[in-house]
């Protein structure tokens, strides 16, 4: 029981950090991606620290609650879009930690996430191309910007890497 409450107690605490990120991406408007960001880590530290049901939920709960509470809603799509992508790597993640058998599980790993990021990225850069550039675009410019994409992936990444390893570390031995 005790586990339990402190599951939910921290969970409503990272809950509302996210909420508070996704509202605050739209007042700070310089800061946009890097709140959103940050709110997306909250999903990595509940999938690390309670598994992927909790975080399957934490995941679910903050895109409702964002709906809610944000002023401005693309910025909560946008927020989906890099919390899915989050759930996504940690499922691959302990996937591989499952299967120790498969080979050059690092490569596998860089691979589901480039896999996972496209099936994400590139329906809403085709299918909601109106919605994103307001005049038509050539080809040219779509490929810079699925190229961009996969740039900006690497960056988000190296930047989930950094939060998870030397933020999150230190910070949860006087949290938990």
């Amino acid at each position: 029981m005790h586990i339990k409450a402190k599951t939910m107690a921290f969970g409503g605490l990272l809950l509302a950090l996210t909420v508070v990120c996704m509202a605050l991406g739209s007042v700070i408007e310089t800061s946009t991606l890097f709140l959103l960001a940050a709110a997306s880590f909250f999903v990595g530290i509940v999938i690390r620290e309670f598994g992927l049901k909790a975080g399957a939920a934490f995941y679910i709960a903050a895109v409702l609650l964002g709906f809610i509470t944000a002023p401005n809603k693309f910025y909560v799509l946008t927020f989906a879009a890099m919390g899915l992508y989050i759930w996504g790597i940690e499922a691959a993640f302990r996937y591989l930690e499952k299967h120790p058998a498969i080979r050059n599980r690092q490569a596998v790993f860089w691979i589901s996430k480039y896999v996972i990021f496209n099936i994400i990225y590139l329906p809403i850069v085709f299918v909601f191309r109106d919605l994103l550039f307001t005049r038509s675009i050539s080809g040219t410019i779509m490929a810079a910007v699925v190229i961009g994409g996969q740039a900006a992936l690497f960056i988000y990444d190296r930047a989930y890497d950094y939060a998870q390893v030397h933020i999150w570390n230190k910070m949860r031995g006087r949290i938990l």
